[in-house]
């Protein structure tokens, strides 16, 4: 009988116990930065203001049109480096950088390009077969000459589906400036055009995740 009662009194206590358990519930509070225990991350964006690319003919001067740089919302401060010589002809990278209190960034890029006034008389608007192991190997890049010094590529590396702006900058240098293709960011180092060659030709290395890095040679047609 006393064994009875003594478990009714224990199964009563476990009852009671696991009722008050039960009824507690856990307050979850939300503020603009939290989400209960968990903190809210806000990532930034940047954006430059004005063109990616820009080219200037001598004597032309340059204007800083800066980033936008937005954080949850709102403005914030962005960081440059990198400058632009009006007086040597080349080309200039700006790169601008925004980041959150995390550590985490958001970047863009402008690419200024100072020109000679060397370049006015050059004409290399042609089509240009790809060299490999001494011989055309099938692929062609085609040039279009559309101002002073500038022109548009197409296949600038040999391979079709990319466009791109070319510019000869300074005597018989070319590059291909850092700009946005549909291949991605897309540039060219090492760039030189041989003119008195017979037949003419220029060298260059492609800068891109999808080209290899050797140096690739094109013979004009």
């Amino acid at each position: 009988m006393k064994m009875k009662k003594y478990f009714k009194i224990v199964g009563s206590v476990f009852l009671l116990c696991l009722f008050i358990s039960c009824s507690k519930k856990e307050t979850v509070e939300n503020t603009a930065t939290t989400v209960g225990h968990s903190s809210i991350i806000f990532f930034p964006s940047l954006a430059i203001n004005g063109e990616q690319l820009v080219i200037l003919q001598p004597g032309e001067t340059f204007t800083e049109e800066g980033a936008t740089a937005i954080l949850n919302g709102q403005p914030i401060d962005y960081t440059t480096t990198g400058t632009v010589d009006l007086t040597t002809p080349g080309i200039y990278v700006l790169n601008y950088e925004a980041k959150n209190e995390q550590g985490y960034s958001a970047t863009d890029f402008r690419t200024v390009v100072v020109m000679g006034n060397d370049v006015a008389a050059h004409d290399y608007s042609g089509t240009y077969d790809r060299i490999v192991s001494g011989a055309p190997n099938g692929q062609t890049s085609t040039w279009t000459k559309i101002g002073t010094g500038v022109y548009t590529v197409v296949n600038p590396g040999g391979a079709t589906g990319v466009t791109a702006t070319a510019v000869n900058y300074t005597g018989d240098k070319i590059a291909i400036p850092l700009q946005t293709t549909s291949a991605g960011p897309f540039s060219s180092t090492n760039g030189v055009y041989y003119p008195a060659a017979v037949p003419p030709y220029y060298e260059w290395k492609i800068v891109n995740a999808g080209y290899g890095t050797a140096l690739r040679t094109f013979v004009k047609k």
